[in-house]
C-alpha cells in the first residue's frame, strides 16, 4: 500500500503538471484565424482526457480497498469525519488525502495498534469501521469465515511472498478442496493434522497482512498461478525427503509448487 500511495501521490503531480502545461500553451495561442481556434479545441480537449484519467487513478485505488496520499472521494470524507470526530483529524473534511489526513491515519494506527504507514488499508477501515472494498459475498459459493481463513493461511505461509506467490498459496488450498485425497473445506485443509506448519508454530495466529485478504479473494474467484498444485514448499526449509518427489509445476518466490 505504500508503494500504491507513492505512486499515485507521483501520478497526480505528473499529470497536474501536464494538464497546467497545455492550458498555457493553450492560453498563448491566438484566436484570430481559424487554425488558431482548431488548437485551442485540441489542447482543451487533450487536457480532459488527463483530467479523466487522473479521476481513474484515484477510483481504481479506492475501488481496490485503500485509500492514501493523493486519493480523493467519498471514501476519503468518510475518513476524515470519522476521524475529526474522535479528535484525530483538525483539517476540513473535504475529500482530499492529504499530508493532514495522512497524519491522522497515523496516529489512529499507532492508538489501535495497526501497523502506522498512513494508508487506509483493509484493516485500517475495518477498525474505523467503513467498508473494505472487498466483497466476500461473491466468493464462488465459499462463506464471509471462509474467506477469512484463507487470509489468515496466505498471511501466515506466505508473508513476505510475491503477490502472485500469496495467491497461489490460496489456490493450494482450493485445489485440495476440490482432490479427493483432502478434506472437502477450506477449514478442513487449512487444520489437517500436519498439512501447513504455520498452524503448529503460531504464525496462523498472527495478525493478517492487508495483501493476504486481496490474494484470498482472488484465488477464491479463480486465480491460480500455482498452475493446479496441491503442494508447495520452500526448499531452503524443507526437512521432508518425501516432497522433493513431487512433479515441479513452477517457481513463486522461495516456493516450489508441485502437483
Amino acid at each position: 500500500p505504500a508503494m500504491a500511495s507513492s505512486a499515485v501521490a507521483t501520478s497526480f503531480s505528473s499529470e497536474i503538471f501536464r494538464i497546467k502545461s497545455i492550458l498555457k500553451v493553450k492560453n498563448s495561442l491566438k484566436t484570430n484565424n481559424l487554425g488558431g481556434i482548431l488548437m485551442r479545441k485540441a489542447f482543451t480537449a487533450i487536457a480532459m482526457l488527463l483530467a479523466a484519467v487522473l479521476m481513474i487513478s484515484t477510483f481504481t485505488l479506492t475501488a481496490n480497498g485503500y485509500s492514501a496520499m493523493g486519493s480523493r472521494g467519498s471514501e476519503v470524507r468518510n475518513i476524515q469525519q470519522r476521524l475529526k470526530n474522535w479528535g484525530y483529524y483538525k483539517g476540513s473534511v473535504d475529500g482530499i488525502y492529504g499530508t493532514a489526513t495522512k497524519n491522522a491515519v497515523i496516529k489512529f494506527q499507532k492508538n489501535n495498534n495497526l501497523k502506522a504507514d498512513g494508508v487506509c488499508g483493509v484493516k485500517t477501515l475495518e477498525k474505523i469501521g467503513l467498508p473494505t472494498g472487498i466483497d466476500t459475498s461473491k466468493n464462488n459459493g465459499y462463506s464471509s469465515s471462509d474467506y477469512q481463513l484463507l487470509a489468515r493461511l496466505i498471511s501466515a505461509e506466505a508473508r513476505g511472498e510475491p503477490y502472485s506467490g500469496q495467491v497461489a498459496v490460496g489456490a493450494v488450498v482450493l485445489n485440495r478442496v476440490e482432490h479427493p485425497s483432502f478434506p472437502n473445506s477450506i477449514s478442513g485443509v487449512i487444520y489437517q493434522s500436519g498439512a501447513f506448519t504455520c498452524i503448529d508454530d503460531g504464525q496462523f495466529y498472527v495478525d493478517v497482512a492487508d495483501s493476504a485478504y486481496s490474494a484470498a479473494r482472488d484465488a477464491l474467484n479463480g486465480l491460480d498461478p500455482s498452475g493446479g498444485a496441491i503442494y508447495y514448499f520452500n526448499p531452503s526449509t524443507a526437512t521432508s525427503k518425501w516432497i522433493w518427489s513431487r512433479p515441479l509445476i513452477t517457481t513463486i518466490g522461495r516456493h516450489r509448487f508441485c502437483s
